[in-house]
């Protein structure tokens, strides 16, 4: 039976894609991080050419071999999962550790499955006095595995890899959560990869800048004696031949240099929402920078009635209050294209104003073109 997934006051299994379901699937989608315009149309045929092999069992070899190249390791060093997220399930329990520590605000799942494999998880409150950069000393030295994002979901800060491999200690396990390090041009501060850091084990994700969600597919990067321990948790074949092929296309050198031009465009479109976000610091608006994931998180007054104002002109965003350490005055905002960015900021205006705050208009970049009126569809993120 399941924990109960409400610790602390906090929803740890509320997530960005309860936005847009049901009545929400008409909004313009800013809830979820996945890339827009997503899969591209040759890796949809690639995968759709591999349903001719469905009736042969999975066999992930080859998309292991490709992971293993990608990041120049020996394919023991590597295990495919059906996502990160059943990566944070075979953590918790397969690893044998008495002292788990997870740094927030992150991404909740690794604490609610540690929870639900019976571990009584010690947190780190991040501080956004501190701008929610990491405090290594924060962590108690007793802990025997630390959970970190790197760039951190939903802050959007890039801690230094630097920092971040000096948590490492004889006996510790120290997990990094680089699922949208791929979001981040040069992936720098990336420790995919690393061999010399102690303990470290780096989980990937392919679902967010590739639109693979629905297929599920991650991987870890471990040492081998920690992929081994892991691999014996895994149910027999959990990886289907599908999300296999889209692996192994996903790391080869065409798709790496697509997925570095996206995130140069998630860059410079980041900096024309953050530009516009500004426009409303007078208002109290603000923005947790710099900013380096496909999301920023933003605190703003009554966040929750102008959350509901933006349904209602029709854009979702994601609620910051299930995160641990965040309130209620919190919300992220996924990167999109210009013409979306426009009409959030159009749509933001009024959704203060109606809570009780009257706004000047914000400034926006110029963009030589008039905002477009936002198509109220669901854009996937």
């Amino acid at each position: 039976m399941r924990t109960d997934p409400v610790a602390g006051g906090h929803d740890l299994r509320h997530h960005g894609d309860a936005e847009v379901r049901d009545d929400g699937s008409a909004l313009a989608d800013l809830a979820v991080n996945v890339r827009t315009d997503t899969p591209p149309a040759w890796l949809r045929e690639h995968i759709a050419a591999s349903l001719s092999g469905l009736a042969a069992y999975p066999d992930g070899r080859a998309a292991r071999a490709a992971v293993a190249a990608r990041h120049g390791l020996p394919v023991e060093r590597v295990l495919l999962t059906a996502g990160a997220a059943e990566a944070f399930v075979l953590l918790a329990r397969a690893l044998k550790v008495n002292r788990p520590v997870v740094v927030h605000p992150q991404f909740t799942e690794p604490e609610a499955a540690l929870r639900d494999a019976g571990h009584t998880v010690h947190r780190v409150l991040l501080r956004e006095a501190d701008g929610f950069r990491l405090d290594p000393a924060a962590v108690p030295a007793e802990a025997d595995l630390v959970v970190i994002g790197n760039p951190t979901n939903p802050t959007s800060v890039l801690h230094p890899a630097a920092t971040v491999a000096g948590l490492a200690r004889p006996g510790r396990t120290l997990v990094v959560d680089e699922a949208f390090m791929d979001a981040v041009p040069g992936e720098r501060e990336a420790l995919a990869g690393r061999t010399d850091v102690p303990g470290l084990v780096v989980l990937r994700s392919l679902t967010k800048t590739w639109g693979l969600a629905g297929l599920r597919i991650g991987y870890v990067l471990a040492a081998e004696e920690t992929v081994a321990e892991l691999e014996r948790a895994q149910p027999l074949w959990p990886v289907s031949t599908p999300a296999l092929a889209a692996a192994e296309a996903c790391v080869g050198a065409a798709a790496l240099a697509e997925a570095a031009g996206a995130a140069e465009r998630v860059a410079a479109d980041r900096a024309y929402l953050i530009a516009g976000l500004r426009g409303f610091a007078d208002l109290g608006v603000r923005v947790v920078e710099p900013a380096e994931g496909p999301f920023v998180l933003v605190r703003l007054p009554d966040a929750a009635a102008v959350r509901g104002r933006l349904r209602d002109a029709g854009y979702a965003v994601r609620r910051g209050d299930t995160f641990p350490g965040l309130d209620g005055g919190w919300l992220r905002v996924a990167v999109r294209g210009r013409g979306t960015t426009d009409g959030l900021l159009r749509a933001l205006g009024p959704a203060l104003r109606t809570a009780g705050i009257a706004p000047a208009a914000p400034s926006r970049p110029d963009t030589g073109t008039p905002p477009r009126t936002p198509l109220l569809k669901r854009r996937r993120s």
